[in-house]
């Protein structure tokens, strides 16, 4: 039977425990990350974790950064160290005999000065700046062309920077203002790098029928270089549609979360949850259901299944 890891337990400093992730100090130039299987929905982490979804975060994320480094080159530079127990344990061997806690979930990586800033490329209208459309005719406060329908494909792809919010939802702000936050120069070498890695992304997951309607990036700073930190693309950070039944003018169908959406709106509507925490427990059918959507997401991505045998 599967168990899934709602919490990690290693013989480290605990910096932090996100929605997701847990953060363990290795030294001063360290960090380990390991993915939980914890699942959070409308800011509210639900009492269930998501079998494999930890497990799926992290490989895909370093499937992305090995595709990224070969097409980017020196280009793009990122955090990751390793993301194979045998390697994090050959590495910090403090960790021995913890091997099937770091199976699959944890990644090794540089330490860095992140930047308080969420990177977001939006290659289509969706979620709330679909929200904000509808409503203003803009997002974050800048005007954008009358008549676009939901899900319609933004030609440029905007770069819509957000603050990066410790609870509660990130808030989209303009370019100018995140430039007053962290600079002009580096404002704009984030806008760059994040086109840049977002362009190539949806160019190889188009090649494989994803459409990545949007996504956001994390950047960091270390020896004097900006590099791509956090998960990359993947379903807890990105929107990913079919390509096959695409259709603008409505919704789409997404490899992510989404049954587990589906059903705490139910919950809502019915008055069964009033949205806020903690949440209900979910149905075994919508745990497995989740698990599946993440799995698929990684298959179809990568061209093979995720290898689940001896993860925890």
């Amino acid at each position: 039977m599967t168990i899934a890891m709602a919490r990690s337990a290693l013989p480290l400093p605990v910096i932090h425990r996100g929605k997701v992730r847990d953060v363990y100090e290795v030294d001063a130039q360290r960090l380990l990350l390991v993915a939980t299987d914890r699942v959070s929905a409308f800011d509210v982490v639900l009492p269930e974790a998501i079998p494999h979804k930890g497990a799926v975060l992290t490989q895909l994320t370093a499937w992305w950064l090995r595709a990224l480094e070969g097409e980017l080159r020196d280009d793009l530079a990122h955090h990751m160290l390793a993301a194979d127990a045998a390697s994090i344990v050959a590495a910090v061997p403090a960790l021995a005999g913890h091997e099937a806690s770091l199976a699959g979930r944890a990644m090794l990586c540089r330490r860095t000065e992140v930047v308080p800033i969420e990177c977001v490329m939006r290659g289509y209208l969706a979620g709330s700046a679909w929200k904000e459309y509808q409503e203003r005719g803009t997002l974050a406060g800048e005007p954008l062309p009358p008549g676009l329908q939901e899900s319609a494909r933004l030609e440029p792809a905007l770069f819509s920077p957000a603050t990066k919010a410790q609870s509660g939802h990130d808030e989209n702000i303009p370019v100018s203002r995140m430039a007053a936050t962290v600079g002009a120069e580096l404002a704009a070498l984030l806008e760059r790098l994040s086109r840049t890695v977002y362009e190539q992304g949806r160019a190889i997951a188009e090649r494989r029928g994803i459409i990545i309607a949007d996504t956001k990036f994390e950047f960091g700073q270390a020896d004097g270089r900006v590099i791509l930190i956090d998960e990359v693309l993947t379903p807890d950070s990105s929107r990913f549609w079919p390509a096959e039944s695409y259709m603008p003018g409505r919704g789409q169908p997404s490899f992510d979360k989404q049954p587990l959406r589906d059903w705490l709106d139910e919950e809502r509507r019915a008055g069964r949850w009033d949205g806020e925490a903690p949440g209900p427990h979910l149905p075994d059918t919508v745990v497995a259901a989740t698990s599946a959507r993440y799995l698929d997401a990684y298959r179809r991505i990568t061209g093979h299944p995720l290898d689940i045998s001896g993860l925890s």
